[in-house]
């Protein structure tokens, strides 16, 4: 995206103006979370809402030429969601797309870079605040790449969140920027969910106290900011395992929904990388036909978060969801069982993503059967299992 230098009179008013709106949304008061919202203490049921929505994917990826980079959510997205009984946007982002350098042209960041702010970009951030306010959608503001850090190739960072300092330090100053500058919206109508799909700890790379530690300080600035808002910090192994040295700090914990990998990213070529996934099935069976997963495995692996949260602290599913290239049979009968154990823990979830290859709409699947809606190839069925859910 080339970064916009205009410095008009016009659109100066129209990012005060935008800033005042979001600054007065709370009137000068932080509210304070009811019990029945954010709560604590053993024997409780989830505190947090059971939140059902989707990702939107409109910040995702700085180098996309299409939508994913381009920072603009569309309006009929967010009124269709809440006309359909939803209440929640999950909008993951990579921090290059407000860093203000060449990155464009040399594809490359220096440490130095990641301070020099792209108000423009903001903006825009700021529009996707307003208009999910609007149609009464809770926004969860998550980084899917921030300094140092994510899932999807990071060694294009100019540095190691887990082990460099610098990395760090610019994480945690970041979330402060986000946390002042949405510090007026009411925290019932926005989140901040610190970093997506943590790593899997290993020896020289990353220690769970790594983990603990920066989550705790990013927290902590966001804290000094916005003390309201709710905090989200997803689960270790890719959004799998419990934080447990987490649980003092107060924060809310986000489980990813894709086991088995089998069923939920057969055939995509970031995870099924040299297409031999086996054919699957529900149950799931390997080559030589043994069972290796089902609806008892898939409540074992989500039991721990159940627990997390009769505990007392707050649990959602961040993302969940599959590929369109898996048999839609299996598909269905494997998600509703995600749905079905998800809610039986009172969890809430957020489905990757609303339009596109895992979505209800335009996902492109082969074997699913479509409406037309507005234009748009609406898959009914799987709209309809996450409304019952």
């Amino acid at each position: 995206m080339t970064p916009n230098n205009s410095s008009s009179t016009v659109g100066a008013a129209r990012g005060v103006s935008r800033r005042r709106f979001l600054q007065g949304t709370a009137a000068g008061a932080a509210l304070a979370m009811t019990a029945e919202v954010w709560g604590a203490g053993e024997g409780r049921a989830n505190p947090l809402p059971r939140w059902r929505g989707f990702n939107l994917t409109n910040f995702f990826q700085a180098f996309s030429r299409g939508e994913e980079g381009q920072g603009m959510v569309r309006e009929d997205d967010l009124r269709w969601m809440r006309d359909w009984g939803f209440d929640f946007v999950r909008l993951p982002m990579d921090y290059w797309l407000w860093i203000d350098s060449d990155w464009p042209r040399t594809r490359k960041l220096r440490p130095d870079d990641v301070y020099k702010i792209k108000e423009a970009t903001l903006e825009k951030v700021d529009r996707a605040v307003e208009l999910c306010g609007k149609y009464g959608l809770h926004l969860s503001l998550n980084f899917h790449r921030a300094p140092g850090y994510c899932i999807n190739n990071p060694g294009r960072e100019p540095f190691v969140l887990w082990r460099d300092r610098a990395a760090e330090d610019a994480f945690v100053w970041h979330w402060r920027l986000f946390a002042k500058r949405y510090a007026g919206v009411s925290p019932k109508s926005l989140s901040f969910n610190l970093i997506n799909e943590a790593p899997t700890p290993r020896e020289g790379y990353m220690s769970r106290e790594d983990y603990a530690r920066v989550m705790t300080r990013a927290t902590q600035a966001i804290r000094e900011m916005a003390p309201e808002h709710i905090v989200i910090v997803d689960g270790l192994n890719v959004g799998t395992r419990v934080v447990d040295e987490l649980i003092p700090l107060g924060v809310a914990q986000s489980v990813h929904a894709y086991w088995p990998a089998g069923i939920s990213h057969f055939r995509a070529s970031w995870v099924d990388r040299r297409g031999d996934f086996p054919e699957p099935s529900w149950p799931l069976k390997d080559r030589q036909g043994r069972i290796t997963a089902d609806r008892r495995r898939l409540e074992e692996r989500f039991a721990p978060w159940g627990e997390l949260a009769r505990r007392g602290v707050g649990v959602h599913c961040g993302e969940c969801g599959c590929y369109n290239k898996t048999p839609y049979p299996v598909f269905i009968a494997w998600f509703r069982d995600v749905m079905e154990v998800l809610k039986s823990h009172g969890i809430g979830y957020a489905l990757w993503n609303f339009r596109g290859s895992f979505g209800i709409l335009d996902s492109g699947r082969a074997d699913a059967e479509y409406v037309d809606w507005h234009g748009h190839k609406l898959d009914k069925r799987l709209l309809e299992l996450l409304q019952a859910f």
